[in-house]
């Protein structure tokens, strides 16, 4: 990940090219990350698969599991 300053990106806003995420400092630490719209929606979208996928063991430990003919037999049933 390119990293640069405030400054630059204050300078430059209108030619910058984000083919890949961009750290922003702010007095020598990290302040922001600039990245394209498209890799922020592929980023929540991967969030969201991982917190279903979260729910689903939380739920299977919880409730317990059902094998796969079960849900098979479900799913013909309606």
């Amino acid at each position: 990940m390119k990293t640069t300053t405030v400054t630059y990106l204050k300078e430059n806003a209108n030619n910058l090219g984000v083919e890949e995420p961009l750290m922003i400092t702010k007095n020598g630490k990290p302040a922001y990350v600039i990245q394209s719209a498209s890799d922020y929606n592929y980023q929540q979208d991967r969030l969201a698969l991982l917190k279903l996928l979260m729910l689903s063991e939380k739920s299977g430990k919880e409730k317990g599991y059902l094998l796969h003919e079960e849900v098979f037999k479900r799913n013909e049933q309606g």
